[in-house]
């Protein structure tokens, strides 16, 4: 591809911002008008810098082999652009600098972006959202070795047909371990991470467009899935002989009146209970998940499951004592099952019992539980509030009676008559 492109190259120096006796030198790349600018990470005194010439005055060897450097730098800048070009790209003065320093885009691939990723964003990132980048990584991996024979591509390679290609490759994935594949929501995950690690490359800098500018995530909202309150009261006064299954129910139980996630409540520590100014006992935390600070005062149900295992927590220092995740949500399962209770109950489930059964079906004001599950939106509140058709049915029933009794007010007050 022919350019007509014009290019100027030059050496300019800026006063040293703590030395104003000495210059730093920098380089303009100047093509079609517009500038891409660089220091070259040396400086010299004022008065050994030709202005004219753009060069050290060669009253010295250092300054000779100051200018000998310069040339140097002036012949790479040359060939950076003699490469774009031999190469058919777009030749602007910024690819020139970027080739210049070997950090081009077209040099920059997929896989290192994604591995940039996962090394410096990992310590702002929970170890579970960590994990879940690893896993869009192997998903990465395997579409580009069984679909495009491949070990990496370059991001300048990243367009609709690809993300599209990869959507279909998840959607379609086989492991060779029995499992099921991922869901519509579990697929756009994927993609919301991949999306991010684009981002990141824009602003980085080594993509110049947006490979999702056309594409947009479409996630199926679904219903949460909690317990009614006949369901809690049939896990409540169910008893169990092992000792797995009545850990499990406790602890679930203690979920379903605090709000705590799995995380949260293996995490609690004694010391976090702590007492109130109304006298009573709250848990005084910080969400594992978002890092938000959450207080929530005891009901009675829940102080009963923490009074249980006082015993045991002098013991062993933990004040409940929480199963692995596996566990507990396989324990879960055998619970829902001899309850007759047809959910898929994982402990998940426990939180947003507390949302929707606890809190909101009583008159708990939805702001109030939203701090109290430690959300940083209202909207993810809302979600658990459009389940909730017993509590509008009996919202709108309260506005009828009001409306009834006003108009009784008003047709039993008296009547005045003017002559």
């Amino acid at each position: 591809m022919r350019t007509d492109s014009t290019l100027g190259v030059i050496f300019f120096t800026r006063k040293k911002r703590n030395d104003p006796e000495k210059l730093d030198i920098y380089v303009r790349i100047t093509v079609n008008k517009k500038r891409a600018e660089f220091s070259i990470k040396r400086d010299i005194a004022v008065c050994n810098w030709d202005i004219f010439r753009c060069r050290a005055k060669e009253i010295d060897q250092n300054l000779i082999l100051l200018n000998t450097y310069l040339d140097d730098v002036y012949a790479e800048v040359l060939n950076a652009h003699k490469q774009l070009n031999s190469e058919r790209k777009l030749i602007t003065a910024k690819a020139i600098k970027l080739r210049y320093f070997g950090e081009d885009e077209e040099r920059m691939t997929l896989m290192k972006a994604v591995e940039y990723h996962n090394n410096n964003i990992n310590n702002s990132l929970k170890p579970g959202t960590l994990k879940n980048y690893f896993s869009t990584e192997k998903y990465l991996k395997q579409f580009l070795q069984e679909r495009l024979k491949t070990d990496d591509i370059y991001l300048i390679q990243l367009n609709y047909k690809f993300i599209v290609n990869f959507e279909h490759y998840i959607r379609t994935y086989k492991p060779i371990k029995a499992r099921k594949t991922c869901s519509n929501n579990g697929v756009m995950k994927h993609l919301e991470r991949l999306m991010k690690i684009t981002n990141l490359a824009l602003k980085m800098e080594w993509l110049e467009k947006d490979p999702f500018r056309n594409f947009k995530l479409n996630y199926i909202r679904n219903e949460r899935d909690y317990l009614t309150e006949r369901e809690l009261d049939l896990i409540e006064n169910t008893s169990f002989m092992t000792l797995g299954l009545k850990r499990v129910k406790d602890i679930f139980l203690f979920s379903c009146y605090t709000g705590l996630s799995y995380i949260d409540i293996r995490e609690l520590h004694p010391t976090q209970i702590l007492v109130g100014i109304d006298g009573n006992k709250w848990i005084h935390t910080k969400r594992a998940k978002t890092n938000e600070p959450v207080k929530i005062p005891l009901l009675s149900r829940a102080k009963e499951i923490l009074d249980k295992y006082e015993k045991e927590k002098e013991l062993t220092g933990n004040l409940l004592p929480v199963y692995s995740n596996q566990k507990t949500n396989k324990n879960l399962k055998e619970i829902a099952k001899v309850c007759g209770i047809h959910k898929n109950i994982t402990f998940h489930v426990a939180r947003h019992t507390f949302a929707t059964t606890i809190t909101l079906s009583n008159g708990v004001p939805i702001e109030t539980v939203s701090k109290l599950l430690g959300h940083t939106k209202l909207s993810t509140t809302q979600i658990y509030a459009r389940v909730l058709q017993k509590k509008v049915g009996e919202d709108m029933q309260n506005l009828m009676n009001l409306f009834e009794a006003k108009k009784r007010q008003r047709s039993e007050a008296p009547k005045s008559h003017h002559n």
